[in-house]
């Protein structure tokens, strides 16, 4: 089983997501934050599920998704590191 570990900048993004989630509806915003640290724990037992990111085309990166949003992390041996929460229509901007 895999450590999955999320970094302070993976935590920042979904943070800033569940705000504006929040603006509309909290409700909404506590479910989505649920989701993903529950996407997140799948990885433990499946690290290499999600797809390779198309950008970067790098093996260990990869991504699974959660609604409108990517859940990027990198595999390293017996751990998955979250590094962001990107919404799938904004330019990804990451150096993995």
């Amino acid at each position: 089983m895999a450590e999955v570990v999320w970094t302070p900048q993976a935590l920042d993004d979904l943070d800033a997501v569940c705000l504006f989630i929040a603006r509309d509806s909290p409700r909404v915003a506590q479910t989505f934050a649920g989701r993903a640290f529950q996407a997140a724990d799948r990885l433990a037992l499946f690290p290499r599920s999600g797809r390779v990111v198309p950008e970067l085309g790098i093996e260990d990166v990869r991504e699974v998704f959660l609604q409108a949003y990517r859940i990027i992390y990198r595999v390293r041996g017996e751990r998955a590191e979250i590094l962001t929460v990107h919404h799938g229509a904004r330019i990804l901007d990451i150096d993995p």
